[in-house]
């Protein structure tokens, strides 16, 4: 205990001789925060950075999914796109729906977050989908699109859904369907990855 600095070690005798469950959260509290006083700044600059990208699947009352065509990839997409610095990844995902869609709906539950493997130039990344829920046919009517972002919209069908995106882009929005009644999933490349791995 001696390695721990004076005022750390007085709190962990003082939390100790009471012994209760609120000095002890009290204390693990302040411990946790202690190195962020003087970080490594070596350190955190040598950690992994990762892209990250937040999009929505939404549908209509059919249950078929919403997708963008943007002008500038040859594949369609879900309403989303990449996170900004120090913008999580549900505020990404709301911020890009207005952005591309010209319409707020209201974001669910986390569906999935899917690592993507490098793929240069790209690094790899992690891509996080919300449940986007169904929009009626007034907020279908009222979509906007940036027309040098977009070009056009649709409704497609899960067992066409590969016509249009690229296959781990079919693979995310079936695993997805398959499971918002259940709650989130992580997947690699689209995959479910074994329990426990």
């Amino acid at each position: 205990m001696s390695a721990f600095p004076t005022p750390f070690r007085r709190r962990v005798r003082d939390c100790l001789d009471g012994a209760s469950a609120s000095a002890y959260c009290r204390l693990v509290s302040a411990s946790d925060h202690a190195s962020d006083r003087d970080p490594d700044l070596a350190y955190i600059a040598g950690l992994v950075r990762v892209r990250a990208a937040a999009g929505a699947l939404i549908r209509d009352d059919a249950g078929r999914v919403l997708l963008v065509r943007p002008t500038y990839k040859e594949t369609w997409d879900i309403p989303g796109g990449s996170l900004e610095r120090d913008e999580s990844p549900r505020a990404a995902c709301v911020r890009e729906l207005a952005e591309e869609l010209s319409i707020t709906p209201e974001i669910g539950p986390l569906l999935c977050v899917d690592w993507v493997p490098p793929l240069p130039p790209w690094d790899g990344g992690l891509i996080f989908v919300f449940d986007g829920g169904v929009l009626s046919a007034e907020d279908v009517a009222d979509i906007r699109l940036p027309p040098d972002e977009l070009d056009r919209f649709a409704f497609v069908a899960a067992d066409d859904l590969d016509d249009l995106v690229r296959p781990a882009m079919a693979r995310r929005l079936r695993a997805c369907l398959e499971t918002r009644e259940r709650g989130g999933l992580y997947l690699e490349d689209g995959f479910r990855t074994p329990r426990g791995s």
